[in-house]
């Protein structure tokens, strides 16, 4: 079958109205970012018809780490409250999430274990083994993440794979630190919805010496990506706000964490330290006994 022909503009050839990235390729051959802005236009133009329900536009406050005092009650065994949900009159971050290294133990096989080879890898809760067992111990936390794409009027990214993954409240790594390597737990992938989002049950993150709180994620355009970890379209790392960490370390099983977080800041962390992680940190909401409820919205230039 022949390859659709692109359109000449003033900027150049173009097809469907995006401008097309390598004119010396077919319209076939322009790679992910072109298709994923290809699929979501046709997206848009189905709501317009009432074929596909439309989609609110993504928007979030911009970060602002707010949180409901903390209790000194242990940590409920129970799922964290819902996060709290976007407004769409809210302001966006004040640009794209930056790009982050996926760190020493990301199991996505570009560094030896991989989690996303595994069946039951797609879950939205994290504290067990990857197919069941024992969940790990720590401060209830749900976190969600509204992905929006810069390059379609941050129109929600709508069909991409979010794969998560983050210490526990000892600080160590399923599948890499020594006497968990057998272990799967705080790793998974969820899809997106109709308004890009994604939710986690977790539990707050442990800090080991050297690096602010932290939970890492890879964006992939699709489900079907993720067994490739060159195909992910962004890397990065969600923030916590310092009091909602003080809350949580000074619950039983954090070890070491709070002692390590006072040597720390989002100004001198390695990755947060060139913004104090401005767009990466989340807004929190809930309590160290009562459980946490954060939200991330992260905009994806998806032409880059």
């Amino acid at each position: 079958m022949n390859s659709p022909r692109p359109t000449d503009t003033p900027d150049g050839p173009a097809f469907e109205g995006r401008l097309i990235d390598r004119p010396e390729d077919d319209v076939v051959d322009q790679g992910a970012a072109f298709d994923i802005r290809t699929l979501l236009t046709r997206r848009s133009v189905f709501g317009a018809l009432g074929i596909v329900a439309g989609a609110a536009v993504l928007a979030a406050c911009t970060p602002r780490g707010s949180t409901v005092p903390a209790t000194s009650a242990a940590a409920s065994p129970s799922v964290a409250p819902s996060a709290p949900a976007a407004t769409a009159d809210a302001a966006l971050p004040a640009g794209e999430i930056p790009e982050e290294t996926a760190g020493p133990y990301p199991g996505d096989g570009s560094n030896g274990p991989d989690a996303l080879e595994r069946a039951g890898v797609v879950r939205s809760d994290l504290r067990s083994d990857i197919g069941g067992g024992e969940s790990v111990a720590g401060v209830a936390l749900t976190f969600t993440l509204r992905l929006t794409d810069m390059a379609q009027a941050d129109r929600p990214l709508t069909g991409a794979a979010v794969y998560a993954w983050q210490c526990d409240a000892e600080g160590r790594y399923s599948m890499y630190t020594s006497g968990v390597e057998d272990r799967s737990w705080l790793r998974g992938v969820q899809v997106t919805d109709a308004d890009g989002q994604v939710t986690f049950t977790s539990i707050v993150p442990g800090c080991y010496p050297g690096r602010w709180p932290h939970i890492h994620f890879e964006v992939y355009p699709d489900e079907a990506s993720i067994t490739d970890a060159g195909t992910a379209i962004a890397t990065s790392q969600l923030a916590f706000p310092a009091s909602v960490a003080d809350a949580a370390y000074a619950q039983d099983g954090y070890g070491d964490s709070a002692r390590n977080l006072s040597r720390l800041s989002l100004d001198s962390d390695m990755v947060f330290g060139d913004d104090g992680g401005a767009l990466q940190l989340a807004t929190v909401t809930g309590s160290a006994g009562a459980g946490y409820a954060a939200s991330l919205v992260v905009r994806i230039d998806t032409t880059t």
